[in-house]
């Protein structure tokens, strides 16, 4: 690995990215809802995070935005709401826009994540005050202390990438946001071999916490964090690899 030469490429990416050269660079999340309070963002951006798994995230979050508008199905992220609710009420209303796309593991999955909210901090906010703002207590909580309470939103690469986004669209200013791991999908795995950061003979045995090191590694002492690669990494792989020298 040739670490200049690959860093060079790396911030000429950032460089893309920033300047919009790298053509459609609409993130997934970008489509959302009027979205009025910190808390409405919280709600919105979390419950869906946690089925993002497996699919399509522009049709994800298009499901989430026509449920939040739909006031016949917008009480799904009310998490009082759900938590209160039947597994068969929450179902019909999780499935209308195919924001749940498996009508067990879906709906038993958001009702879970809301009610472990729900009954030990009533609300998102103070769940974020409680971690005090910092990306490291909050890990703990939802990794650790909570794990069975989070399913899939624990696991690391959406906690990752969720925690992102708290910073990106909800507000959050997370301390030790620089150790918020870069969330290696397919698209950042295939860019990771295109900018020879993985060898593509290992790219199918190797583990994806491993390729979280090798960023973080590379990254150390650049003044770049390793979630701020994500997005530019991922739209180059999507626009089949703008070239870049």
């Amino acid at each position: 690995m040739n670490k200049e030469l690959i860093l060079n490429k790396v911030r000429k990416l950032l460089d893309l990215y920033s300047s919009g050269q790298l053509g459609d660079t609409i993130m997934p999340e970008d489509t959302h809802p009027q979205l009025n309070t910190q808390e409405d963002k919280f709600l919105y951006y979390t419950l869906p995070m946690a089925l993002n798994y497996q699919r399509n995230s522009y049709k994800l979050w298009e499901s989430a935005k026509q449920t939040w508008e739909d006031r016949n199905t917008k009480e799904v992220f009310n998490i009082k709401w759900v938590s209160n609710s039947s597994e068969e009420e929450l179902r019909e209303k999780l499935l209308k826009y195919k924001l749940a796309l498996q009508p067990n593991k879906h709906i038993n999955t958001w009702k879970r994540i809301s009610e472990t909210i729900f009954e030990n901090w009533d609300n998102i906010s103070t769940l974020i005050k409680e971690a005090d703002g910092d990306y490291l207590q909050l890990r703990d909580i939802i990794q650790k202390e909570y794990k069975k309470g989070f399913p899939y939103l624990s696991g690391p690469k959406i906690f990752n990438y969720w925690s992102y986004i708290l910073t990106e669209y909800c507000d959050v200013k997370l301390k030790n946001r620089n150790y918020i791991e870069i969330a290696p999908d397919t698209h950042v795995l295939q860019a990771s071999v295109r900018l020879g950061v993985i060898d593509k003979d290992v790219i199918d045995k190797i583990s994806r916490d491993e390729v979280s090191r090798i960023w973080r590694e590379l990254l150390d002492g650049t003044g770049v964090d390793p979630i701020d690669v994500h997005s530019p990494l991922w739209f180059w792989s999507r626009g089949d690899f703008k070239d870049i020298n």
